[in-house]
């Protein structure tokens, strides 16, 4: 997501630290800034924008030498993308300047605290509460100051602070978000990724989460956020400055889809806590006496996001109990549909630039519809124009084949849809109780499956010779099935198509010889039999069928030619999961093909044009 560097030692700081953001543009931003210890105090200076626009504001007003200091490149979370906004954060004072990556879950509790305190905010972030949090703990010690906030903070972070104080020392904090600790002679870095440092040092501590760093001149000290020392092997980067940049992975789109567990865990932060059997959505500005009014909902998308779309659609028509039509953005608006105030329209797109979805949304709008957006980009066309607007967090995507955005637009489905279930008392919480903690499963999950990636590996390096493969499942497997095509198509160019797997004998039967490639989704426990019989018929025609279930399907196995099974969860969920083979099968199948994975033939990663 968001990108931080950090420096002390005895050089300026100010060409180090935008040298080490640069180096971490790939991440994806919309403004930066840097704060610097100098002789005259702590100096800050951010802006929304590029690094340019921030070396053009330092052109203008240069800041006094200082070798302390941390820099930020932000990806828009709270608050939309402006000079304001963008990090670093302070304190009332001025003293403690604070760069975050993450999110705050319970930010709103701690600002209503503190301000009651007299601390006084300047931006719509999560972020700021956190340097107004150190500040109201620092009685001159800035190290206990920041263990404290910790101790208060509820979410995922990864932070670095600046004490005008004690202009001696770097503090560094890691909590479910990425942190490194660069280590050089006479000077030490902080980075969320390796590429900020590595100009600078090959020796690296990969901090965990609950672990915290106090960097000066003259080294490192590790400890927990609960001040016990802790004790680190170093770790040596071998690898160049291109491979560093995908976190050692060969292509983004490998390493992004191995950013999915975290992503998972970015989206659904803030949406569910412990103990509670409902989902919290305090960003939507739907009252549940306008929920309650709807009376049918229409899904728009485009392609990777339209498949999420209609797992959303199974979703809220099974929880909500309320008509669901999903359609692609491109035919929306030229058939004339039959749009009401009581109908809720739900736009999905990534970039949030996507023409067709946006001429959709305007239609909806003209017809007085309500439109609710599931976005990863906040201040996006998408997201200033809905009436509502659910973000993903995924982070940014460098590939252009989608995989986390499309699974977390998947959580941003569930997450509504229990929501709306909740309001419109079409669930009961008892229902609801299960669902909530299988979500809360899923990062783990999802991480469980990546290890077994070789299984899928030697898969895909069977069928890179095949020039056509079937994708074939019921109910939710049949939408999943849906994006595995297509994911498949866009990168490999093996010619696939998924059908439901009852239409089989109604044509497309007939397309099966012997050895054609066969993907057969089955994890839908109350179409589990019928799946069943669907893969006898192929592979009674000569099909070689690669099955996907859940592990406590085992007899599957005796079924197919090969198997994968994923843990349990509950079946409405199981997209979440199952989608992740196929993303590894798609990017694995391309490699054996020897395509380039992250820029493919003919596609744009945001489709800005009709």
């Amino acid at each position: 997501m968001c990108g931080i560097m950090g420096y002390i030692g005895d050089k300026p700081s100010e060409r180090i630290l935008l040298e080490g953001l640069k180096k971490l543009e790939y991440r994806g931003y919309d403004s930066a800034g840097i704060a610097v210890c100098t002789e005259q105090g702590m100096k800050v200076v951010k802006t929304k924008g590029r690094i340019a626009e921030l070396e053009k504001l330092l052109q203008k007003q240069p800041l006094p030498s200082g070798a302390v200091g941390i820099g930020h490149t932000r990806w828009a979370t709270h608050g939309k993308p402006s000079d304001l906004n963008s990090h670093p954060h302070t304190d009332t004072h001025k003293q403690i300047s604070v760069v975050h990556n993450g999110i705050i879950e319970n930010y709103l509790e701690l600002k209503e605290e503190l301000a009651a305190q007299g601390a006084r905010f300047v931006s719509e972030t999560d972020t700021e509460v956190i340097s107004h949090l150190i500040a109201s703990y620092d009685e001159g010690d800035i190290v206990r100051a920041v263990q404290q906030a910790a101790k208060r903070l509820r979410g995922a972070f990864a932070i670095a602070v600046l004490s005008e104080r004690e202009p001696e020392k770097l503090v560094a904090v890691r909590q479910h978000s990425p942190l490194i600790i660069g280590l050089g002679e006479g000077e030490h870095f902080i980075g969320s990724d390796i590429p900020a440092i590595l100009e600078h040092t090959r020796d690296v501590y990969i901090l965990d989460d609950g672990e915290m760093a106090v960097l000066t001149r003259d080294g490192v000290d590790l400890m927990t956020t609960c001040g016990d020392p802790v004790t680190k092997q170093q770790f040596r980067v071998n690898w160049d400055l291109a491979v560093a940049e995908k976190a050692g992975f060969d292509h983004f789109m490998l390493k992004e889809i191995h950013d999915q567990p975290q992503a998972y865990r970015d989206t659904l932060s803030g949406r569910l806590f412990k103990g509670y059997p409902w989902v919290y959505l305090p960003e939507l500005k739907l009252t549940p006496e306008k929920l309650r009014q709807f009376r049918n909902v229409h899904i728009v998308a485009c392609g990777t996001a339209y498949h999420a779309g209609l797992v959303g659609k199974q979703a809220i028509e099974r929880w909500a109990r309320l008509p669901v039509e999903a359609e692609v953005a491109s035919e929306y608006r030229y058939r004339s549909p039959l749009l009401t105030p009581e109908t809720l329209v739900i736009v999905v797109s990534q970039s949030g630039e996507t023409a067709d979805t946006l001429a959709a949304l305007r239609e909806a709008k003209r017809h007085g519809a309500h439109v609710v957006a599931i976005t990863n980009v906040v201040g996006s066309t998408v997201a200033r124009e809905a009436d509502d607007v659910l973000f993903t967090w995924a982070g940014p995507e460098i590939s252009v084949a989608s995989t986390k955005a499309y699974s977390t637009q998947l959580l941003a489905f569930y997450a509504f849809a229990l929501h709306l279930a909740r309001v419109r008392d079409t669930l009961p919480d008892e229902e609801i109780g299960p669902i909530v903690l299988a979500l809360s499963r899923l990062p783990d999950q999802v991480a469980s499956i990546l290890e077994r990636a070789e299984e899928i590996r030697s898969y895909a390096e069977e069928i890179a010779g095949h020039e056509h493969l079937f994708f074939i499942g019921r109910g939710m497997d049949y939408a999943v099935a849906q994006e595995g095509s297509l994911k498949l198509k866009e990168i490999s160019y093996i010619h696939s198509e998924a059908y439901a797997a009852g239409e089989l004998k109604h044509g497309t039967l007939a397309l099966i010889e012997e050895g054609t490639p066969v993907v057969a989704l089955a994890t839908q426990p109350e179409l589990y039999e019928k799946t069943v019989s669907n893969i006898r018929e192929v592979m009674a025609r000569g099909a070689s069928v690669f099955g996907i279930a859940s592990e406590n399907t085992v007899d599957l196995a005796s079924r197919v030619d090969r198997i994968l099974l994923l843990p349990s969860t509950h079946p409405m969920i199981s997209p979440a999961l199952s989608v992740i083979p196929l993303q590894l099968l798609a990017y694995y199948a391309s490699v054996a093909r020897g395509f380039d994975v992250d820029k493919p033939r003919n596609l744009a990663k945001s489709v800005t044009v009709e």
